[in-house]
């Protein structure tokens, strides 16, 4: 099969070209400004690639009750020139070719789920750390919608007791995103991660966020992996921080294999950057078979 990828985000669209085994021919990167300017672009790419079908994975929050009016929309994104935007019915009109739909990150845990390091479970996570803070998860095989979709990185945490910043979240304030997300590492610390990558007391609160929020869904899901993606995470030295804490938080209360070996419980992605882009092929893929089922 002949696939279009869409990794829909706030500063770029990714558009590429793939198949069903995962595998991305061609790929270009589309600033991402308002639908007026930036969608007659990704309908130029993709109109004469002569794909099957289209799979995106999209900033949100997102419609995704195929049974809502506003099926295919995104909702009430704080990137206001998007807000309550038709995407996925704009792009179906364009292109004449089913089109299956998902939050980003919900992409980044197919794709791992379908080639990477969660293959072969029934329940995993893949959480991203960076500007934001997401939560794709997978349960008995399959994405978790519910209401709407997981809006994992907005998990209220309780604040270290020597941490006095306030949260970088304007709904939240002390929320995972408020506390563990790059900007606030930037606004608490007054640099970037990656300037900061000597300085242990940023990594140890850091440490201490990130695995409070893992036990919680631990708690909450019991996933069989859990993965940790994100530019935050491009700091690797503290992924050891995190298994130790999120075993001193979890104390002793739950006894598992996986536990026991925490090392590939809790990891980081493996599909080099890919796991976003596969992942929507793989919706892609869902989407053409829904349709053309029978």
């Amino acid at each position: 099969m002949r696939l279009g990828a869409l990794e829909a985000g706030g500063t770029k669209m990714v558009c590429a070209i793939g198949n069903e085994n995962g595998e991305i021919i061609e790929r270009v990167s589309i600033p991402t400004e308002t639908p007026e300017i930036t969608m007659p672009k990704l309908i130029e790419y993709f109109k004469d690639k002569e794909i099957e079908a289209l799979g995106i994975g999209c900033f949100g929050p997102i419609d995704l009750n195929r049974n809502s009016e506003t099926y295919g929309y995104i909702t009430t994104t704080p990137k206001l020139a998007w807000a309550n935007y038709n995407i996925v019915g704009v792009l179906k009109e364009a292109l004449k070719v089913p089109v299956g739909f998902d939050t980003d990150v919900n992409g980044s845990a197919l794709g791992e789920a379908t080639w990477g390091i969660t293959k072969g479970l029934e329940n995993s996570m893949y959480i991203t750390i960076g500007t934001g803070v997401g939560a794709g998860i997978i349960t008995n095989g399959i994405l978790l919608h519910g209401m709407l979709h997981p809006e994992g990185g907005h998990l209220l945490l309780a604040k270290h007791p020597d941490d006095d910043y306030e949260g970088k979240c304007p709904y939240h304030k002390t929320c995972m995103e408020g506390l563990a997300s790059g900007p606030a590492i930037e606004a608490r610390w007054g640099k970037k991660g990656a300037e900061l990558a000597d300085r242990k007391e940023v990594w140890e609160l850091e440490a201490y966020y990130i695995a409070q929020a893992l036990v919680d869904y631990i708690m909450i899901l019991s996933p069989q992996r859990i993965i940790l993606g994100g530019g935050v995470m491009h700091q690797e030295h503290i992924m050891p921080m995190v298994r130790e804490e999120v075993k001193r938080q979890l104390a002793g209360y739950i006894k598992t294999k996986e536990l026991e070996d925490i090392e590939h419980y809790i990891v980081l992605p493996s599909l080099n950057d890919n796991q976003g882009i596969m992942g929507t092929l793989k919706l892609a893929i869902n989407e053409y078979q829904l349709e053309n089922r029978g």
